[in-house]
């Protein structure tokens, strides 16, 4: 099965820095593609996301907000 990671993130979020290495982390180790998407782009994502970044979906469901957990990540990912 293919899977892929959409991480929405905002520039100067704080804790997307940490999230977005969780990302690339476990993205690397399955060899899974990821795809960055600054919320602040489309005013939809904007209202629905909001104060939650980062968000990490997979497949799209949502796997993690704030704080990313790598474990949960690569279990979605199996």
């Amino acid at each position: 099965m293919s899977h892929r990671v959409t991480f929405y993130t905002r520039e100067g979020c704080h804790l997307c820095e940490a999230a977005r290495a969780t990302v690339q982390e476990v993205c690397a180790e399955t060899g899974v593609e990821w795809l960055e998407v600054d919320i602040d782009t489309d005013l939809k994502l904007r209202e629905k996301y909001g104060d939650e970044v980062p968000v990490v979906l997979a497949d799209d469901a949502v796997v993690g907000f704030w704080r990313i957990d790598a474990g949960i990540l690569r279990r979605a990912l199996a």
